[in-house]
Parts: structure tokens; sequence; C-alpha cells
């Protein structure tokens, strides 16, 4: 009976750790040209009116610079940013290059 706990356990941890894999491997998201839908679905704490905000302000004033040009989005707020600063890129550049600039 125990041999089979121990069977049932490496097939759950397995199963787990395919699951979850397209969560931690996820590609970054480009705060370019990404559009409401994705803002809203892929970073924590954004919703679709702050995804919307996000949308208007690149339109109306360009594209983003820096991932921190973020903060300059209404609603937007520092804590934000740096909850999702893993999987924002701005651009073809990562955020710790955008960092360097």
């Amino acid at each position: 009976m125990k041999r089979f706990h121990k069977k049932w356990l490496w097939a759950m941890c397995v199963a787990a750790v395919f699951l979850l894999a397209p969560a931690v491997y996820a590609a970054p998201i480009d705060i370019n040209s990404a559009d409401a839908k994705t803002l809203d679905k892929e970073l924590t704490g954004v919703g679709p009116k702050l995804a919307q905000a996000i949308v208007d302000y690149r339109a109306k004033n360009g594209p983003f610079k820096s991932v921190e040009d973020l903060a300059k989005v209404k609603g937007i707020h520092k804590s934000t940013i740096e909850k999702n600063r893993a999987n924002l890129t701005v651009g073809s550049k990562s955020t710790s290059a955008a960092q360097k600039q």
C-alpha cells in the first residue's frame, strides 16, 4: 500500500510541474504593443479599466521608454510595477536592459 502512495504522489508532482510550467515560462509582456485584453489577463493588479488606461496613455503619449514610465498612467502605482517587473518589457528590451539606459 505504501508503494502505491509514493507512485501516486510522484504522478501528482509531475502533473503539477507540467500544469504550472506555462505560468513560470510565460513570455514577457511588451507594454508598447500589448492590447488591453492581454494586459488585463497577464498583469497582477491590473484589471480591464487600468489595462485600457495603459493603452489609451500609450496612444496619446507615444511608446513607453521604460517600464517605470507605467507609473505615469493614472492608477498604476510603483507597487504594481514591482509585482509585474519580471514579466514586463519595452519593445525588444528586457526590464533589466531598460534600467541600464
